[in-house]
């Protein structure tokens, strides 16, 4: 279960091509002990992936639902 470990997350990304949800990135983040430069540079990423994983699931949505219909 990769929730809350990034090398899993990491290794399914690589073997499945499949993102973890944005909310279980944001914990991993949290659990980690950064320095406050790197919290305020993973925060500007995270909120880039969050942007960008919503998109592709709005994308994704209308791509499917057309191909159910």
């Amino acid at each position: 279960m990769y929730h809350y470990d990034p090398n899993t997350a990491l290794e399914e990304l690589t073997e499945d091509a499949t993102l973890p949800n944005p909310v279980h990135v944001r914990d991993m983040i949290l659990r980690k002990k950064l320095t406050a430069d790197q919290s305020l540079e993973l925060n500007r990423l995270f909120v880039e992936y969050q942007k960008f994983f919503g998109e592709a699931q709005k994308l994704g949505k209308q791509i499917l639902k057309q191909l159910a219909a």
